[in-house]
């Protein structure tokens, strides 16, 4: 079994920010969850950024000793370095050098499963090479771990890369991914015609999204083919999952897990899985997944709602849940308003939460009484498909039916409302 490669992170503290410690911790966790081992820690204060070297040209010769001490294999800067200071930096240290976007690229490159997913990575990877084209082989190298590491997607291309080739590969990439996602669009348009509701998790990546829609899951019905995989570490899903979910009275939504947020996450990522987050902007309700567990909670829930920000998402409707209360040692379960405090992983809360979603999403729905005649089969059919049946009764006029619907389909079967209902 080989070893893990060893990481230096390295951090620059600009005018002493208050979330700095934060943002470090979060780079040692993305670093670990790119599989390498974290060895050391080295920081700066600044009042500016090194426009050479990001760090200072003293703290470059400080560092050299200490790379050779700890057997570095690779250095981990927390912010995005721009192509010069990556190059003088490589020169200088003579060791491969990540910067924080570069890394959740390579983060995202392995974990990539579905076709769309690896599609997006390579879009995002190759938009991070363009400006760095000088030394283009060897940023290659780094998108897989270069020298020695593992070599992953863009970084398996050995050949050197010129401005246009890249550029007509990103845009073929592109159209792949306009194909792929206007069949999603068919998808969403044909979940949308069931009349379904749509509840998307979203939250900081790690904070039990899959774990709750597994929960869900069991509980609600489908076997364990249905479940999404599962890992205590930052982005262990990438893919958007969708899964049906039928209530004990009848009532169903899709529950989508979708990829989870960071701090900084590279705009281009962001624009390269545009499609994916569409289902969040196009959700009912959001369900806002929150690590009540973690110290630095508050931070991680601003995190993402600058980031549904980015992606206009930020009015749909939302629930926060709570969740590692039993961790956090607060009262589990609880509700209080649009809170609700859980343990997915200990089975705790879940039916609560359930309650709350189905208040918030069925809250349109009318109870009606329809009469309806045996040659409208599927005005009957509609009904049992898209709105809660409470009763079902064969008169000899035709079906009676007593639901719970959409306002939409009270409105469109008014005709066939029993007298009780029309006055």
């Amino acid at each position: 079994m080989s070893t893990k490669h060893k990481a230096l992170i390295v951090g620059v503290n600009l005018n002493s920010q208050d979330s700095f410690e934060e943002s470090m911790e979060e780079l040692k966790n993305l670093t670990e969850a790119c599989n390498y081992e974290v060895a050391g820690r080295m920081e700066q204060n600044l009042k500016s950024i090194h426009p050479a070297y990001y760090i200072g040209t003293g703290k470059v010769e400080e560092m050299k000793p200490f790379l050779e001490e700890l057997e570095i294999d690779v250095v981990v800067f927390n912010d995005e370095l721009s192509p010069m200071q990556l190059k003088n930096l490589e020169k200088a240290l003579d060791i491969i050098v990540l910067d924080r976007t570069n890394l959740i690229l390579e983060i995202f490159a392995k974990r990539a499963k579905t076709k769309e997913a690896r599609l997006q990575v390579d879009v995002a990877q190759l938009q991070y090479i363009l400006p760095r084209l000088k030394g283009a082989y060897e940023a290659l190298g780094r998108q897989g771990g270069g020298a020695g590491l593992k070599n992953r997607g863009a970084g398996e291309k050995k050949i050197e890369l010129d401005r246009r080739r890249i550029e007509d590969q990103i845009t073929e990439l592109q159209k792949r991914l306009k194909e792929i996602s206007k069949k999603r669009e068919v998808q969403r348009k044909r979940r949308a015609k069931s009349g379904l509701p749509m509840v998307a998790l979203v939250g900081y990546t790690n904070a039990g999204k899959s774990t709750i829609m597994n929960e869900a899951v069991e509980k609600y019905g489908a076997d364990d083919s249905k479940k999404v995989w599962v890992k205590d570490m930052l982005f262990a899903t990438l893919d958007t999952s969708i899964r049906k979910i039928e209530l004990p009275n009848q009532k169903a939504f899709l529950l989508s897990d979708t990829v989870g947020f960071v701090s900084n996450l590279p705009h281009n990522l962001i624009k390269a899985f545009h499609s994916t987050l569409e289902e969040v902007r196009e959700a009912d309700l959001l369900l806002h997944v929150v690590d009540i567990s973690n110290p630095d909670y508050r931070e991680q829930m601003k995190i993402t709602e600058d980031t549904l920000k980015q992606i206009g998402a930020l009015d749909v409707p939302m629930l926060y849940v709570y969740n590692k209360g039993d961790l956090a040692e607060v009262e589990i379960p609880k509700l209080i308003e649009d809170k609700v405090y859980i343990s997915a992983k200990e089975h705790i809360g879940l039916e609560i939460l359930m309650e709350a979603i189905e208040r918030k999403v069925f809250k349109a729905y009318k109870k009606a009484k329809f009469l309806i005649p045996f040659k409208e089969g599927e005005v009957v059919s509609h009904l049992n498909q898209n709105a809660t049946v409470l009763n079902q009764e064969y008169k000899p006029e035709g079906t009676l039916l007593e639901v719970e619907c959409k306002e939409k389909d009270y409105e469109k079967y008014q005709e066939y409302l029993v007298a009780e209902e029309k006055a």
